[in-house]
């Protein structure tokens, strides 16, 4: 019998002052039986820093990630359709990154863990040619923070200023400073 996935709730309040970006949001999130807190809790934060100001062009929602090779942890499409952000956590390969950026109008990328630099190292010069992929590689210290405020009900606070993000809980906050490895251009 096939593991399920674990259903956890989170209700967002976001104020990124960065991108004039201040909303609520109720999410439904599926934790993959192989997927890890702190990769969940990174999607959550993704999430956060990636949608937009209102849902006019189209809503950033979940998708399958793990669950379907095809499609990325989270997505934009416009309301005719079309394909606009492509967002990915972790360390995929250069080919499924080529693939989302031809598919895609943006696609960003979160990286987390302790191997980043490595990963890094042996796909940095595949991808300088990817011009609309932003990398972004979170301290490990830090997603390890976020993975410890993890819940199946969740009510968070995340504040966004000069790059630098606090997520407000219920028992205090964390710090993240993403730190970006390659910009779009």
């Amino acid at each position: 019998m096939a593991l399920k996935a674990t259903i956890y709730k989170a209700a967002l309040q976001i104020a990124d002052m960065d991108r004039s970006v201040y909303a609520d949001h109720t999410l439904t999130l599926a934790l993959h039986p192989s997927e890890t807190e702190e990769r969940l809790m990174v999607r959550l934060l993704a999430f956060a820093l990636q949608v937009p100001a209102d849902d006019h062009g189209g809503a950033l929602q979940f998708a399958r990630g793990l669950a379907d090779g095809d499609e990325p942890d989270l997505w934009q499409h416009d309301l005719t359709g079309q394909l606009l952000h492509w967002v990915e956590v972790g360390h995929p390969d250069e080919r499924r990154l080529a693939k989302a950026c031809g598919r895609a109008r943006r696609v960003s990328l979160y990286t987390y863990s302790q191997s980043t630099p490595v990963w890094w190292a042996g796909v940095q010069n595949k991808l300088t040619r990817l011009n609309n992929l932003t990398v972004w590689q979170l301290p490990v210290a830090q997603a390890q923070a976020l993975a410890a405020i993890a819940q199946r009900s969740m009510q968070l606070q995340i504040t966004v200023q000069d790059g630098l993000l606090w997520v407000g809980h219920s028992g205090g906050s964390v710090e993240v400073q993403p730190q970006l490895l390659k910009a779009a251009r």
